[in-house]
C-alpha cells in the first residue's frame, strides 16, 4: 500500500506521520510537497498536523487553496482514504471535505499531553481494529481544536454516526459534543485533533493510535483481494 504524506510550509508533523507508516506499520510512503498536482500513484493520503502557512487568517485557511488540495479533493471523490490530524482536520475543514469549524480552546492556551478517546464508531475503514467504546490513549497538541458546528450539522453526524471518537472522560478543549473525530458521508475522510502517529509504539507512551494504521491497510487489502 502507497501512503502520501501531504506537507505544506509550516508542517511539522510530517517526519512523524512517515515514521508511523514506515517503520511501524511497514507500507510504502512518500512526502508530497503542496505544490504538487497528482496523487493518483497513492492509494491513501494524510494530512499532518503542524502549523500550515503560520496559520495565518485562520488555521488551514490558505492550505486549503493550495494546489495539492485539488487532488486531495479528486482522491476523496474516487472513495481513497483520507486522514487529516490536528492541523490536517482543519484543512479539511475549510476545504470543505467535513463540515464545522474549529475555535480557540476554551481556556486559550496551547495544550499538549496524552488524552482519553472513546471509539464512538468502529465500523470505518480507520476504525475497524478497535471494539466498539474502546477507551485508548492518544496525545492531542493544538490552540485551536474547539471543534464547533450548528445543531443541524451536529444531529446529522449523530443521527448517521458520523462521530468516530469523542474525548473520554475530560473535554480538554470545549469541543462541541467531546468530539475529537468527524468522518464524512461515505466514511473515507476521517479529521482528528488527536495525533494517533504520535502513539505507535509504547516507547511512546502508547500504541493506541497504530490500530488506526493497521485498520487502513487492513480495508485496502480485503478490497484488493483478487478472487478466482
Amino acid at each position: 500500500m502507497r501512503f502520501a504524506v501531504i506537507v505544506f510550509p509550516g508542517s511539522n508533523c510530517d517526519i512523524d506521520m512517515y515514521h508511523a507508516i514506515k517503520d511501524e506499520l511497514g507500507e510504502e510512503v512518500e512526502y508530497v510537497w503542496h505544490t504538487e498536482k497528482d496523487l493518483s500513484r497513492f492509494d491513501a493520503i494524510l494530512l499532518p498536523g503542524g502549523f500550515s502557512y503560520g496559520d495565518y487568517l485562520r488555521c488551514g485557511a490558505i492550505a486549503r487553496f493550495s494546489n495539492i488540495m485539488e487532488a486531495v479533493i479528486k482522491a476523496a471523490e474516487e472513495g481513497k482514504p483520507i486522514l487529516g490530524v490536528c492541523n490536517g482536520f482543519q484543512v479539511l475543514l475549510e476545504s470543505g471535505l467535513l463540515p464545522g469549524a474549529m475555535k480557540r480552546n476554551n481556556n486559550l492556551k496551547f495544550i499538549c499531553r496524552p488524552v482519553e478517546l472513546e471509539v464512538v464508531n468502529n465500523n470505518t475503514m480507520f476504525t475497524s481494529g478497535y471494539e466498539k467504546s474502546e477507551i485508548i490513549t492518544i496525545p492531542i497538541a493544538h490552540g485551536e481544536g474547539n471543534y464547533e458546528c450548528d445543531d443541524e450539522t451536529l444531529k446529522e453526524l449523530e443521527e448517521n454516526n458520523r462521530i468516530v471518537f469523542k474525548y473520554h472522560g475530560t473535554n480538554p478543549n470545549g469541543s462541541k459534543a467531546d468530539i475529537a473525530g468527524i468522518i464524512n458521508e461515505k466514511g473515507n475522510v476521517l479529521g482528528m485533533m488527536p495525533h494517533p502517529e504520535r502513539a505507535v509504539d509504547e516507547l511512546l507512551g502508547s500504541a493506541d493510535g497504530l490500530k488506526l494504521f493497521k485498520s487502513i491497510l487492513k480495508n485496502w487489502r480485503e478490497s484488493h483481494v483478487i478472487t478466482s
